[in-house]
């Protein structure tokens, strides 16, 4: 089901609005989620029956008790049928308990599969989705949307046939009884079903637009209730503003969820209206029948009984059509997901990667983020195992472009990147991740201990692995004075350290992974002098018999390359060893006086 597409089509009314019907394509791929739990409702099929059933017997003994037990004063049987009453009301709440929880567990089952359906294709994701989506619109579907559909995948299907299963023994029941009586009966029913197709209509679209509310909602509530937000808001002072402009968007969503429960309110009250009068109209007809015609009073009384069973299920019948439309809504959110193509995809042939050299190259290099935005143009060079290389160049020019490719966070638009002779493409992802280590200008820690901070490139990671790589960043005094030392929580996205401690917290985080390939993004640029030389040494250690890509504009670092690739417009314009491009007098040496003679003279 996984390959279906989501098809809806759209039949334009006078008004300009569409309506949605589903197709059968979609019903089908909706349907594709029970599959795993036929077994499961195959049990609630069994409930339904039998509650069905025994929901029958009630009218029928009231009908024995008016028409036969009292009339002929047999107080036995009067017993016997008030027990049977009593004993089949038990039964059929016990079977309600079952069929409850079975109904519970695959709806919950359902859900849980299209949420972490939904969580492993996010995951799956290259960068440019995440770069181009909101954070808030992505967990609103992820969290809201999915919790929207459980009235709809723990109900529908149970519902669905213990109302139909209801309404039609009852008929065929009524029509045994009394034919007239029963077609009476079945004059309202129109009245059920009629309003039903307009009120989804406008239960859809409503529906959709509160959604997409809440996904707005969620976002500006991401943005400004994280810590960098908070910070933000109050360094600029916008508190009001960010709370009117709140106030706004909550306003919109409260109209339109007033407008949603009142589309059902007023339904449901023209429902109850009819619900009221067919009793009425069944007890006039009735009584004219027991008067005239000899009909039994226990048979009218029957009648009103089954009516409610009648009537009930019909009415839940046309509200499954409500909130089939609506849920047609949240379907289509969640679909739009799930079916964006990923970009980045493993070859079903793809192959792990053995003992690793290092050696990477770019041939024919060019990337685009959109039609019109050339990144890199005709890229081609060479990184031999164990090379420091530096990119240089001014901002935008693409270097961090060229450090995304290589742990293939983006693919090229043309042209490969090899690693030791292999297509990054022709390499399971695992296998090529577990090789690149990364630490970029932008430290991100979770709130969680320091330990697992640095244990999270290698779960594995022992204590003294742990200690040693803290050393090695010349953390590990730092971490012992604390309180709780290496079990201390750093907070939301490490707001509880300061920009220096951030970022060797990194580093040694990337010195416990262990990698083959470092790819240092302005790793040093949050460091002052001090924590620099000392991070500096750490790093020379650290890249001893590794592959290096650096982006950086500290002197040192350039000074200690192999080889400076210098970037502009997306280009290579030169390459070679610091000395070498200086006595060359071209871009490199122009960026140095600009950039670096500043800082050499300090």
């Amino acid at each position: 089901m996984s390959g279906m597409r989501m098809h809806t089509t759209y039949d334009w009314g006078q008004n300009g609005k569409p309506k949605p019907e589903m197709k059968r394509e979609s019903l089908l791929r909706i349907l594709g989620y029970f599959r795993p739990y036929l077994k499961w409702a195959a049990l609630v099929i069994v409930c339904i029956l039998t509650a069905a059933g025994l929901g029958l017997l009630q009218p029928l003994l009231i009908k024995w008790v008016v028409d036969t037990a009292i009339p002929e004063g047999r107080t036995g049987l009067l017993n016997l049928l008030v027990l049977g009453m009593l004993a089949a009301a038990i039964l059929q709440g016990l079977v309600g308990v079952g069929q409850t929880y079975l109904n519970s567990h695959i709806g919950q089952s359902v859900m849980y599969d299209i949420r972490t359906e939904l969580y492993r294709h996010l995951h799956r994701m290259s960068i440019r989705f995440f770069t181009s989506t909101k954070t808030g619109d992505i967990m609103s579907r992820v969290n809201n949307d999915v919790n929207g559909l459980q009235s709809v995948v723990t109900d529908t299907f149970a519902s669905s046939i213990n109302n139909l299963l209801i309404a039609s023994t009852t008929l065929v029941t009524m029509f045994v009884l009394d034919w007239r009586l029963a077609l009476l009966s079945l004059v309202m029913l129109p009245l059920f079903i009629l309003p039903t197709r307009r009120v989804g209509r406008l239960n859809y679209q409503v529906k959709k637009e509160s959604q997409a509310k809440v996904g707005e909602l969620s976002s500006m509530m991401q943005e400004t209730l994280s810590v960098s937000g908070a910070l933000l808001v109050k360094a600029f002072v916008r508190q009001e503003e960010e709370q009117d402009k709140f106030q706004k968007m909550s306003r919109e969503l409260m109209r339109l969820q007033i407008r949603q429960s009142m589309i059902g309110r007023w339904f449901f009250m023209f429902i109850t209206i009819v619900s009221t009068a067919g009793p009425a109209i069944l007890y006039w007809y009735g009584g004219h029948l027991v008067i005239d015609e000899g009909v039994t009073l226990g048979t009218v009384i029957a009648f009103t009984a089954f009516l409610g069973r009648l009537y009930g299920p019909v009415a839940s019948l046309a509200n499954l059509q409500v909130n089939l439309y609506g849920s047609v809504a949240l379907f289509e959110r969640l679909f739009e997901y799930l079916d964006m193509p990923v970009e980045i995809e493993e070859r079903p042939d793809a192959k792990a990667l053995g003992e690793v050299k290092g050696r990477i190259e770019f041939e024919g290099v060019s990337f685009r983020y959109g039609e019109d935005r050339a990144v890199l143009r005709d890229l081609n060079f060479v990184i031999q195992p164990g090379q420091l290389v530096a990119l240089v160049g001014p901002s935008g020019a693409g270097k961090t472009t060229i450090s995304n490719l290589i742990p293939r966070l983006y693919d090229p638009t043309e042209g490969r990147v090899l690693l030791d002779g292999h297509d990054l493409r022709d390499l399971r992802l695992r296998s090529l991740g577990e090789q690149v280590g990364m630490v970029t200008q932008e430290t991100f820690l979770f709130h969680a201990s320091i330990r697992d901070n640095l244990r999270y490139g290698k779960p594995d990671a022992t204590d003294e692995e742990i200690v040693a790589a803290a050393k090695a960043a010349y953390l590990h005094d730092f971490i012992s004075s604390l309180p709780e030392g290496y079990d201390t929580v750093v907070g939301e996205r490490g707001h509880k350290l300061s920009g220096g401690e951030k970022q060797r917290l990194a580093i040694a985080r990337v010195i416990v992974k262990s990698p083959k390939i470092l790819i240092l993004d302005e790793a040093t640029s949050a460091l002052d002098s001090h924590s620099e030389a000392y991070i500096q040494k750490a790093l020379e250690e650290l890249m001893k018999s590794r592959t290096s890509l650096v982006i950086a504009h500290r002197l040192s670092t350039i000074l200690a390359a192999d080889q400076i690739l210098v970037i502009e417009d997306g280009r290579l314009v030169e390459s070679g060893k610091h000395a070498e491009l200086l006595e060359q007098g071209g871009v490199y040496a122009g960026l140095y006086r600009q950039q670096f003679a500043g800082e050499a003279r300090e």
